[in-house]
C-alpha cells in the first residue's frame, strides 16, 4: 500500500470530526491502533475519549489555541498497555522495603540484609522479598544458617520472588513457635535438612506460621505503597492493572484515592476470596469515573514451580518424592464458585501445575459460568489434552510471559522434557481458540511491559539465551503479543467496548515507547522505555 493510501485508510478510522478543537493531540511517530493493520499518524482526544485517528495533515484541524500537542519525536504509540496480573500494593511495598531482587548469590542477598539492618536499625520483624536461587553458585534455597550470623537476635523473614516460600532465621522461628515438631499445615511444607533440623524454609500455606510476626501495615503505610506503585507503573508505560489478591480494606482506600485524584492507573481488583463477603452481597462495583473497578475474586489451587509447590500429575523430575501441593480443597473452591456465580462475580484462580489446572477446569466446568469470563491465573504447565478445554469452557488463560524467560533455567529439570509441550504454551492456547491475556505478576517479576512483550515474541532470557528446545514454536507474532496487553486485557475485565484499541469513541488510554515494538529487532525491545502514558485522556507520565 502506498503512503497516501495508508493515510487514507487511517483517516477512515476517525469517524466524524470533533465539533471543537481537541484537548490533546499526539503525533510525530507511528500509531498502532490495534484495530487495523494500517498505521495512523495522529490521535486527538477530548473529554477523555478519542475523537480522531488518522493522518497528521487532517489532525491539524483538531488543533486549537488551547490544545495540548505532544510530538512523539519518532516514538511509537499504542493502545494503553494493561498488566493483567500484578499485585499493586506489593509493587509499591517493594520500592519501600528490603528488596532482594537481582541478588546473584546467597552471599549477596545476605549482604543486602546486613546493609539494610545497619542503615535502618528496625525494631520489629524484618521482611524482605525478591530472592531467587536460580543461577546462584550455592545452587540452593536460602537457609536460616545464612541469616543467623547477621541477625542473631532479630526475627527476619525473606520471601522468595514467587511469593510462595520464605526463609525464616532462627530468631523468627523461635518467636513464631516453630520447631521440628510443628504440624505441617495442609497445602504447605516445612523443609528440613538431612539432619532432620529445620532449614528455615516454609512453603505456601506453611508461611502463615511465620507471617503472624509481621505487623499489619497502617492505612498510611498502604497509601504510601499505592502511591509508589502508581509512580512506578505509569513510568513503565502501563495504563491499567488487574490487581490480584486485594485486601478488602484496600478497595475502599483505592476508591478514596481516586476521589482525591491520586489514582493515576486504571485498577481492576480481584479481592481475596476469604474477604469477598461484601462483594458477593453487593455485586460488582466501580467508582463513578470507572477508574477503580472491583468485580473479581482470587483463589489459589496450588503453589509455584520454583518452590516445587505447583500441583503435578506425576512427580517432579528433580524431586521424585513430591507432586506438589493442593493449597485449597476442591470442595472449598466449589462452594465459593457457587456464590460467585450467583453474584455475577468473575473468578480468577491461581493454578500453575498440570494437575492444578485440570482440577480448576473440572470445577469451572461444573458451574457452566462462561459468560462470567472466569480465569485461570498463570495457566503455566498444562497437559496438551487440557488446552482445548479452556476454549470450550470460555476460560481465560491469564499468563505472564516473563515467567518463561526466568523459569527456562530450571523448568526443564523440574519437569523433564515431555511436560514442556504444554508449558508456557501461549501460541498453543491461541491456536486452540483460547483467550490469552498477558501480565507480569509483579513484584514476583520486575513488571516492565517491554520485558513482558519481548518474552512473548522472543521466548529467550534478556541475554538472548533460550536453552535446547525451549519450544520456540510457542513464540507469538508481534500483533498477537500486542493483543495480550491491550484488546484481550480489556476483554478480560469486560471493557472491550471502551478500551483496548485506538478508535474514535473509545477511552483515551495510550502508551508510547521509545522503541517500535512492531519493527525493532527483538533484542532491542527490552532496552526501550516509556515516553508517554495517558489515562482517561490525561498525561500521567511523560519522559523528560
Amino acid at each position: 500500500m502506498t503512503r497516501t493510501l495508508a493515510f487514507a485508510a487511517a483517516v477512515l478510522l476517525a469517524g466524524p470530526a470533533a465539533a471543537a478543537p481537541a484537548e490533546l493531540v499526539i503525533w510525530g511517530g507511528p500509531v498502532y491502533t490495534g484495530a487495523s493493520p494500517e498505521k495512523a499518524e495522529a490521535v486527538a482526544v477530548s473529554a477523555g475519549r478519542i475523537v480522531f485517528v488518522g493522518g497528521r495533515a487532517a489532525a491539524q484541524a483538531q488543533v486549537g489555541p488551547k490544545t495540548q500537542v505532544i510530538d512523539l519525536k519518532g516514538a511509537a504509540l499504542f493502545p494503553g498497555f494493561t498488566d493483567s496480573h500484578a499485585h499493586l500494593r506489593g509493587i509499591g511495598e517493594r520500592e519501600l522495603s528490603l528488596n532482594l531482587e537481582g541478588s546473584k548469590s546467597a552471599a549477596e542477598a545476605i549482604a543486602r540484609v546486613k546493609a539494610y539492618l545497619a542503615e535502618h536499625k528496625p525494631g520489629g520483624t524484618v521482611i524482605g522479598r525478591g530472592w531467587i536461587e536460580t543461577g546462584w553458585p550455592e545452587g540452593r534455597f536460602l537457609q536460616r544458617s545464612d541469616i543467623d550470623p547477621v541477625a542473631p537476635d532479630q526475627p527476619v523473614l525473606l520471601v522468595r520472588a514467587d511469593g510462595h516460600a520464605l526463609v525464616a532465621n532462627t530468631a523468627a522461628l523461635k518467636a513464631a513457635g516453630i520447631d521440628e515438631t510443628t504440624p505441617v499445615p495442609t497445602g504447605g511444607a516445612i523443609l528440613k535438612g538431612p539432619d532432620g533440623k529445620l532449614t528455615g524454609m516454609l512453603v505456601d500455606n506453611a508461611m502463615a506460621l511465620a507471617r503472624k510476626l509481621q505487623t499489619a501495615p497502617t492505612e498510611a503505610d498502604r497509601r504510601a505503597a499505592f502511591e509508589a506503585a502508581f509512580r512506578v507503573e505509569t513510568a513503565y508505560g502501563w495504563t491499567g492493572v488487574h490487581s490480584m489478591s486485594v485486601d478488602w480494606d484496600d478497595v475502599g482506600l483505592l476508591e478514596t484515592m481516586d476521589a482525591q485524584g491520586k489514582a493515576t492507573l486504571r485498577v481492576y481488583n480481584a479481592v481475596e476470596a476469604d474477604e469477598a463477603g461484601p462483594l458477593f452481597a453487593s455485586g460488582p462495583r466501580a467508582t463513578k469515573d470507572g477508574r477503580i473497578t472491583t468485580r473479581a475474586i482470587k483463589m489459589y489451587e496450588d503453589g509455584a514451580l520454583g518452590s516445587r509447590g505447583a500441583a503435578l500429575f506425576e512427580p517432579y523430575a528433580d524431586a521424585p518424592d513430591t507432586t506438589g501441593l493442593v493449597r485449597t480443597p476442591p470442595d472449598t473452591i466449589r462452594a465459593t464458585l457457587v456464590k460467585a456465580k450467583a453474584a455475577g462475580i468473575q473468578v480468577a484462580t491461581h493454578a500453575i501445575g498440570d494437575r492444578g489446572n485440570s482440577i480448576i477446569l473440572d470445577l469451572y466446568g461444573e458451574q457452566k459460568a462462561e459468560g462470567l469470563r472466569w480465569r485461570i491465573e498463570h495457566s503455566q504447565i498444562v497437559r496438551p489434552v487440557d488446552i482445548p478445554r479452556f476454549a470450550k469452557l470460555g476460560v481465560i488463560a491469564s499468563m505472564q510471559p516473563s515467567h518463561a524467560i526466568g523459569d527456562l533455567h530450571f523448568a526443564p529439570a523440574r519437569l523433564g522434557d515431555a511436560r514442556l509441550d504444554g508449558a508456557y504454551a501461549w501460541k498453543g492456547m491461541l491456536d486452540a481458540g483460547v483467550r490469552v491475556v498477558g501480565g507480569s505478576d509483579a513484584p514476583v517479576e520486575r513488571g516492565a511491559p517491554l520485558i513482558e512483550y519481548y518474552a512473548a515474541v522472543a521466548r529467550k532470557d534478556l541475554n538472548g539465551f533460550a536453552g535446547p528446545d525451549w519450544r520456540p514454536g510457542q513464540k507469538l507474532s508481534r500483533a498477537e503479543a500486542l493483543k495480550l496487553f491491550t484488546s484481550s486485557a480489556a476483554y478480560a475485565r469486560f471493557a472491550e467496548k471502551d478500551l483496548g484499541t485506538i478508535e474514535a469513541g473509545k477511552i483515551a488510554d495510550l502508551s508510547a515507547f521509545s522503541v517500535d515494538l512492531m519493527t525493532a529487532p527483538e533484542a532491542e525491545i527490552p532496552k526501550g522505555h516509556a515516553v508517554l502514558t495517558v489515562v482517561d485522556g490525561k498525561v500521567v507520565y511523560q519522559a523528560k
